[in-house]
């Protein structure tokens, strides 16, 4: 067995998710490999805790999916949530074959089976100490432009870094941004001006996803306007998108285009609040420095943010209920095009990287020294 399969169980069983004796973990496993699925019980064990696993197979979801009908995924969740209500912690590492699997799956068909199983992710979300993250497959190498091989290093050097670093840089910018009014993003194609008044910041060091490295917050729901251009590629519901450009007025997403509009506008159409605001969030990462078409790394890379339509996390909430989270990213760095970010009209962030000093904690230099 690969003996960074370990370093990676103690990482998600300790830093991540602090099992203690006695505690049930469900250990959800999508097209990984059996040894590493043996890797977590083991960790798991070593801490007293009691291993649950399930599988699953992309392909056979998705021809579930296909023929998806409210009763069918109704009782398909109360027999998840039942299950889930058990569960003192949740580990998930999905792997992606193809992460196009389910591009011909019509939009009415996912949404029967994301509405269906809503209250076993809430519950899971609110109740369990949970972390989720990709496991390294061909076709994220590929998407990556690298070598299996190089892919894989890069992913378990990610991963397992020394997350504890980020914590004093986290908890400035979560200071920050929770005494901060109005927030003002330009770069190319964007000039964005919304509020964050009065909703928390909440600090991201790897106890949720892995990779991680952010700080989020919410705008107030109806303050967002202006335009924003998002330059990172992004896969949602089996579509992939370049060049997403979105319009606000009073919050509300009034113009949109991308690469494929029309099934843009179509998941935006969801339900209300998916044109609506949900998250916004800065990032940090210092090993993830351009986007990999994989959102739990993306939404991580040094010098971006993201902004997402749809749900609103109730950590930081502004009140946006909707099927859809769909964390669309800008990158900042100057490779990129650069940026500014602007706190109450100071500038706080500039191509990427942290400009006053109780924030430089967080820049690539700091974290990788």
């Amino acid at each position: 067995m690969d003996p960074r399969y370990f370093d990676l169980a103690e990482v998600l069983t300790g830093h991540s998710t602090r099992l203690q004796e006695g505690d049930r973990v469900l250990i959800d496993c999508f097209d990984i490999p059996v040894a590493m699925a043996v890797a977590l019980i083991r960790a798991v064990r070593q801490k007293g805790a009691l291993p649950h696993v399930t599988f699953h197979n992309a392909r056979v979801n998705r021809e579930l999916l296909l023929g998806a009908t409210e009763d069918q995924y109704a009782f398909d969740a109360g027999i998840k949530l039942r299950q889930m209500r058990g569960m003192d912690a949740y580990i998930a590492l999905r792997g992606a074959h193809n992460i196009f699997e389910n591009s011909d799956v019509p939009a009415e068909r996912v949404a029967v089976a994301e509405a269906a199983l809503k209250p076993v992710l809430d519950y899971r979300v609110q109740q369990t100490r949970w972390v989720v993250l990709r496991w390294p497959t061909p076709g994220m190498a590929q998407q990556a432009s690298m070598s299996s091989e190089a892919f894989e290093d890069f992913y378990f050097r990610v991963c397992t870094m020394d997350y504890g670093r980020m914590t004093e840089g986290m908890d400035n910018l979560k200071a920050l941004m929770d005494s901060t009014d109005r927030v003002r993003i330009k770069g190319e194609g964007t000039d964005l001006e919304f509020s964050i008044e009065g909703i928390p910041a909440v600090t991201c060091g790897g106890l949720r996803n892995i990779p991680d490295g952010e700080v989020f917050t919410c705008p107030v729901k109806n303050s967002v306007n202006g335009v924003i251009r998002f330059n990172a590629p992004t896969v949602y519901q089996g579509t992939s998108f370049d060049r997403i450009r979105l319009v606000f007025r009073k919050g509300r997403v009034v113009e949109c285009s991308s690469n494929n509009t029309m099934r843009l506008e179509e998941i935006l159409d969801t339900d209300p609040g998916a044109r609506y605001i949900g998250e916004f969030s800065l990032a940090f990462n210092p090993h993830i420095t351009r986007p990999l078409r994989d959102i739990l790394f993306d939404e991580k890379m040094a010098g971006s943010f993201h902004f997402t339509p749809g749900q609103a996390y109730k950590e930081a909430d502004n009140g946006n209920r909707s099927q859809i989270h769909w964390d669309m990213v800008c990158l900042q760095t100057p490779e990129f095009g650069g940026g500014e970010i602007y706190f109450d009209g100071e500038l706080i962030r500039k191509d990427g990287q942290f400009l006053p000093e109780p924030l430089q904690k967080l820049n690539p230099e700091y974290l990788l020294a």
